[in-house]
């Protein structure tokens, strides 16, 4: 007999414990052993959250090389059914090898569930029958699990579900996440209705009024903002480094329909349009994806959402500060612009609508397309595709935790019929959808590649761009991150080719995800190492640096409404010299628009303390140790990188945080 040494690790997360009989039989090249029950000395408490626990397997000979085991539960009648969270399985072979079994999966039946021994392995060098057969039957239940949805004509596609028990359990929020979320979103409500807020659909009587709805969820940036809200530097700052940073871009010339001259934003003719889109120091936001957009109906009364355009001029201080405003994209007698130099509430008034609509930009284009549909599109397409073997899957699940949960709740609470931004957000409703099919049209894969976007955008240079110094660091450390290990497993070009599944993955990314729009410039296969590696690094940092940088500050930003309103009441005003802060107020969104507003922004701006920071991964699923390696070379380069971003925010009067590394979380996940 020779005898083979088994230890299993549990999770150490709630509700991991299994009580049940643990079976496993060893799979070798050579033979198997027997269908073994796991029994020691710990009796019950060998497989409790966080045990590590040692087993002997026996067979009468050595089975060879190790390609697969196979685990099983077994119900104990005087226990309760439970489910079990394994960590991984290592196996000491009598030849003194040793082989390591990731899991990582819930075992929640009594099922035979088959795991591959942790090497990383394309498909076309698994060459044992076994494995080969595994991983087909692995892939034809993933296309079970994981199966494609149209929610929307127009928009990318998201996984089938019509409940949260049609999700998996390996992507599931855990006990924690789950019990954190529900509490933080309650309590944000309760809050609002003790106060006899969320049931208001009053106007509010006064600015001091709306500071006192959340008089315990301050941060310091929300207290700057709510401070200097009124100022244009901080308007200027927001479109730098505020939670829409991908909109502005240096203008050259003015568009047609924006008819500015230097007598109106110069008028002491210190100096020209020209002059000073010559040095580079003009830029433009052009909310033309909003030209048209159907308001939405709140409390019974119409609401107003723009199409602003909005001229900014680098000062010599190098301030990013407004020139002009033009609230609709045709110009007209009752479509003004606006400068600084206005009265003090037409001036204010308009820069209020372009905060409006930078709302609905950021939350519908640049939050939940961009990165949330994007990711679950990566994410279902991945599970689809690449068995826990491959290469792919290995690098690639860490940054899918919770993006499906998050993603299907988004649509059942958010976004559906009666969701709270269908309801309460101007862009909600009909808008809505139409936002999602105009912004989807414009995605282009360059946007989605940070070092190109700020090339084409012309913004290379300027000053005090926190979130391009710090996301083309980032972007740099994940490349050579990603570069290093697609490299170890993909020698030459030849490799990328001949991986089928590979294939498959980016095949359904460009159907699923960007509607096989070829202008996108998305590749709809893969030809050598170089485009692979550049394409993992697109969606790494889609789904880590960029949600952060489009999601981290929402509460900061929007926690106090005057600054970022998600409706408007009003119309613009069509002459000059009729606003006043009474008609700001009552422009402004109703009590309880506003409040539902901010109690969903504080919810999606909150980590849970199960949060994974970039470059973390509490999942051990590599083996070999070169990969190994470069995983302690990535965290490295990013834990310097925080200390750099660190000392730098000392001495910013509004420190960025939001593209930190350890304020940057691996996936989508709120």
């Amino acid at each position: 007999m020779v005898d083979y040494e088994v230890t299993v690790s549990t999770v150490d997360i709630a509700t991991a414990t299994t009580f049940n009989n643990v079976f496993i039989k060893l799979v070798g090249t050579e033979g198997e052993s027997e269908h073994t029950w796991l029994i020691s000395l710990k009796g019950a408490l060998s497989f409790i959250r966080g045990a590590v626990s040692t087993f002997t397997v026996s067979c009468p000979v050595s089975i060879g090389k190790l390609v697969l085991i196979e685990l099983n539960l077994k119900h104990i009648p005087l226990f309760s059914e439970d489910s079990w969270f394994p960590a991984k399985v290592e196996v000491k072979s009598p030849e003194g090898d040793t082989y390591n079994f990731p899991i990582y999966r819930w075992l929640t039946d009594s099922e035979v569930h088959r795991f591959r021994e942790g090497t990383a392995l394309r498909v076309f060098e698994d060459s044992h029958h076994l494995g080969r057969y595994t991983r087909e039957q692995e892939l034809n239940q993933r296309e079970k699990d994981y199966r494609w949805h149209v929610y929307v004509e127009g928009v990318p596609h998201c996984m089938k579900a019509e409940g949260l028990s049609d999700l998996p359990s390996e992507v599931r929020f855990s006990f924690t996440k789950t019990r954190e979320f529900r509490f933080t979103a309650l309590t944000a409500l309760a809050e609002l209705r003790l106060k006899g807020l969320a049931d208001s659909t009053e106007n509010w009587p006064d600015i001091d009024a709306i500071n006192r709805v959340f008089c315990c969820k301050q941060t310091d940036i929300l207290d700057y903002v709510q401070e200097h809200w009124r100022e244009d530097a901080l308007f200027g700052y927001q479109f730098l480094n505020g939670v829409n940073p991908i909109l502005i871009r240096r203008c050259s010339a003015l568009p047609d329909n924006f008819p500015v001259t230097d007598d109106m934003v110069f008028p002491s003719g210190q100096c020209s349009l020209a002059d000073e889109m010559e040095k580079g120091n003009i830029f433009l936001c052009d909310y033309k994806r909003l030209d048209g957009l159907k308001a939405n109906t709140i409390n019974g009364k119409q609401q107003y959402l723009m199409a602003p355009l909005v001229l900014l001029h680098k000062t010599p201080d190098d301030k990013l500060m407004p020139l002009a405003i033009q609230l609709k994209q045709t110009p007209a007698e009752d479509n003004p612009i606006f400068f600084p130099t206005d009265s003090e509430y037409d001036w204010l008034t308009a820069k209020t609508f372009v905060r409006s609509a930078d709302f609905s930009e950021h939350q519908l284009n640049v939050h939940l397309l961009r990165t949330h549909l994007l990711a679950e599109v990566f994410a279902v397409s991945l599970l689809r595709n690449m068995p826990m073997v491959h290469p792919l899957y290995k690098l690639l699940v860490p940054h899918t935790r919770y993006t499906l949960q998050i993603n299907f709740l988004a649509r059942d609470r958010l976004i559906s019929e009666n969701g709270v931004f269908t309801k309460f957000a101007a862009s909600g409703g009909e808008g809505l959808t139409t936002l999602l099919k105009r912004s989807l049209s414009a995605v282009t894969y360059s946007s989605l590649c940070i070092p190109e976007d700020i090339a084409e955008r012309g913004l290379k240079d300027v000053p005090n761009f926190y979130y391009r110094d710090d996301g083309l660091t980032l972007w740099d450390i994940i490349h050579s991150f990603a570069q290093g290990m697609i490299s170890y497993y993909y020698r030459n070009d030849a490799e990328v080719q001949q991986d089928s599944e590979l294939q498959k993955w980016i095949s359904d990314i460009f159907e699923h995800g960007f509607l096989s729009q070829a202008g996108t410039g998305i590749p709809q296969s893969f030809t050598n190492v170089a485009e692979l590696v550049k394409f993992v690094t697109m969606v790494i940092f889609t789904c880590s640096a960029q949600h952060s940088a489009v999601n981290g500050g929402q509460y900061d930003y929007g926690g106090w409404m005057p600054n970022t309103p998600i409706s408007l009441q009003l119309p613009p005003p069509t002459t000059k010299g009729t606003t006043s802060e009474a008609t700001m107020l009552q422009t402004f969104p109703a009590v309880n628009t506003t409040v539902q507003g901010m109690a969903s922004m504080w919810l999606l701006s909150q980590q849970s303390s199960d949060f994974v920071p970039l470059g973390q991964y509490p999942e051990d699923h590599f083996s070999e140790e070169i990969p190994r390696k470069l995983m302690e070379d990535f965290q490295k380069k990013l834990q310097a990188l925080s200390a750099v971003i660190k000392t730098r925010n000392r001495s910013l009067e509004i420190p960025y945080t939001y593209m930190d590394p350890k304020e940057v979380e691996n996936s989508v996940a709120i």
